[in-house]
């Protein structure tokens, strides 16, 4: 190992890591901040979540030395916090714990990514792209009601955009500009910010059939067969041997221990994988040393996260959700691509419109309709691609 490591692997492990912190905590914070917690939950969910990802990536890298970045399901995240009010935080946090059992169990009988295989990602897609199409939307609130704060990030991040620069990260470029922005106008709270050792909450929990439609299963295809399928392929397009069923298994049981302290389930990160795996990274056969550096840093990430707690009631609301908008653009763009870019089109626009529209019918959100409508639709309007689709025929044209 120790002559296996160089510098290509040093900076996109860095590289990683500053992604980890400007592309992600940003939309936890601000997703807590949603679903109401108290500085203890959400401390102890910010903990659990990276100190397993972090633990689960370093064993598994150096037992198969392969590149295998073990994190959290960003669309996952994002999906929770759209339902923000509908559910308490016990019945997400059963919703969760069943959704890892689920993911071990699948992992264990070694299905792995054939959970898509009944519900087409099209239209799985196109209900997760109007679901958080709100986050965009409350970015350009927050940009237009508070200019010299949430105007300047986001025109940061456009700047960053525009240079193209791999040393100028747009996220980066709008964390720091924005900050300079919050100190010389924002409205800060004057609490004092000051590092404290994480929480270790064991949340109650509540078993419901409406969280278990709403929550279990949506976090299931988000993290295994979204995820998953992703960060994994793109280690195989790479011409990696990747072990799919031990890999899943891990992430099933990260899964489940980060319910039991209030988290959110597992996953292979997808832009973890292309930083960390990918050509930039080294020679192949070196490039888990990018995975070993990423890992270690973000422990710094999980005992820290009481201090990040803190900053929910000192930074401007308008300045974290303006992070968090811009932090899922991504997200938003890479769904729409999915949901648009091929078959099943008319089904992926029903399911977004449905998703867009909040409205419960049974105590149900618009979520789970949105994918019984999506199929309907598909069925209604183009039938042979989703009876070919079906048949495992998921080519684009």
């Amino acid at each position: 190992m120790i002559r296996d490591f160089n510098m290509a692997a040093v900076w996109a492990g860095l590289t990683a890591f500053v992604w980890y912190v400007f592309g992600a905590l940003p939309l936890h914070l601000e997703v807590a901040g949603q679903l109401g917690l108290s500085a203890g939950q959400a401390s102890s969910w910010i903990f659990v979540i990276w100190f397993s990802g972090a633990i689960s990536s370093i064993a598994l890298t150096i037992y198969y030395r392969l590149p295998i970045p073990i994190t959290w399901t960003i669309p996952g995240l994002i999906y929770l916090g759209t339902l923000a009010g509908q559910f308490s935080f016990a019945e997400i946090v059963g919703a969760n714990l069943l959704a890892g059992i689920a993911i071990l169990v699948l992992g264990l009988i070694g299905i792995g990514e054939r959970i898509m295989a009944w519900l087409p990602l099209p239209i799985v897609m196109g209900m997760f792209g109007g679901s958080i199409l709100v986050y965009v939307t409350r970015m350009v609130a927050a940009s237009v009601a508070d200019v010299l704060v949430a105007g300047i990030t986001l025109a940061a991040y456009l700047v960053g955009r525009f240079v193209t620069s791999p040393r100028v990260p747009p996220m980066g470029l709008a964390v720091v500009v924005g900050g300079v922005a919050v100190f010389l106008f924002g409205e800060t709270a004057p609490e004092a910010v000051s590092w404290a050792l994480p929480d270790l909450a064991f949340p109650g929990i509540s078993f419901t059939f409406p969280a278990f439609l709403a929550v279990t299963l949506p976090m299931i295809v988000l993290a295994m067969g979204l995820g998953n399928v992703q960060g994994l392929g793109f280690l195989m397009s790479q011409d990696y041997k990747v072990p799919v069923t031990p890999i899943t298994v891990a992430v099933g049981l990260n899964s489940v221990v980060n319910a039991l302290l209030g988290g959110h389930a597992a996953t292979v990160a997808r832009t973890g994988a292309a930083i960390l795996a990918g050509p930039e990274a080294g020679p192949k056969r070196t490039r888990y040393w990018a995975n070993l550096i990423a890992a270690t840093l973000t422990i710094s990430i999980a005992l820290g996260a009481g201090t990040l707690v803190s900053l929910m009631t000192v930074l401007p609301r308008t300045f974290v959700v303006t992070l968090a908008g811009l932090a899922i653009l991504s997200s938003l763009q890479s769904a729409f691509e999915s949901a648009f870019g091929g078959k099943l089109r008319f089904g992926a626009l029903a399911a977004l419109a449905v998703a867009a529209t909040p409205f419960a019918v049974f105590g149900i959100t618009s979520a789970f309709w949105a994918v019984l409508a999506g199929i309907a639709a598909s069925f209604m309007a183009e039938r042979q691609e989703l009876y070919r689709y079906w048949r495992g025929d998921k080519g684009e044209n």
